[in-house]
C-alpha cells in the first residue's frame, strides 16, 4: 500500500465518521444550584413518593373493589339472560382483578421499600455516628496523652 493510498483511506473515514451521531452532555450549571450529579432525592421527596404510593394502594383498593363487583354482577345478569356480551364482560372483569392485583402489589412494593430504606438510613446514620463519637473519644484521650 503506498502512502497516499493510506492517506486517502484516512481521509474517507474520517469523513464516514463525521456523519455519525455524538451526545453531548447536559450542561453542568442551569442556575438551578451547583449539586453535582443527575438526582438528587431528599428524604421529603423519598416521603412524599412513598405517601402517593399508600394513597394510591387504600384508594385503588376501593374504587377497583366497586368496578369488579358492579362488572361481576353486569356480567352474570348477561349472561343469565342469554347475551354473549355476559361472557366477554366476565372475562374482562377476570383479567381486570389480575391486573389490580399486580398494580396493588406494585404500590404496595413501592411503600414498603421506602419504609425500609428510610429505617436502614436512620440505622446506619446512628451507627455510623456512635462510630465517630467513638473515634472522637480516641483522639481526645491520645491528646489527654500528649499534653494537649
Amino acid at each position: 500500500m503506498a502512502w497516499e493510498e493510506w492517506e486517502q483511506l484516512k481521509a474517507q473515514a474520517a469523513d464516514r465518521h463525521s456523519t455519525r451521531m455524538q451526545l453531548n452532555q447536559y450542561p453542568a450549571d442551569q442556575g438551578g444550584g451547583s449539586t453535582q450529579g443527575d438526582l438528587v432525592v431528599g428524604h421529603k421527596d423519598l416521603e412524599q413518593v412513598g405517601h402517593a404510593a399508600h394513597d394510591l394502594f387504600g384508594h385503588f383498593t376501593t374504587y377497583s373493589g366497586h368496578a369488579r363487583v358492579a362488572s361481576e354482577a353486569a356480567a352474570g345478569g348477561l349472561k343469565g339472560e342469554g347475551f354473549a356480551l355476559g361472557g366477554a364482560l366476565e372475562h374482562v372483569t377476570e383479567r381486570w382483578s389480575e391486573q389490580t392485583k399486580s398494580l396493588l402489589d406494585a404500590c404496595a412494593h413501592i411503600s414498603n421499600h421506602l419504609r425500609y430504606t428510610k429505617n436502614q438510613h436512620a440505622a446506619d446514620d446512628s451507627y455510623i455516628a456512635g462510630a465517630v463519637s467513638s473515634i472522637a473519644t480516641l483522639d481526645k484521650g491520645f491528646d489527654d496523652r500528649k499534653g494537649h
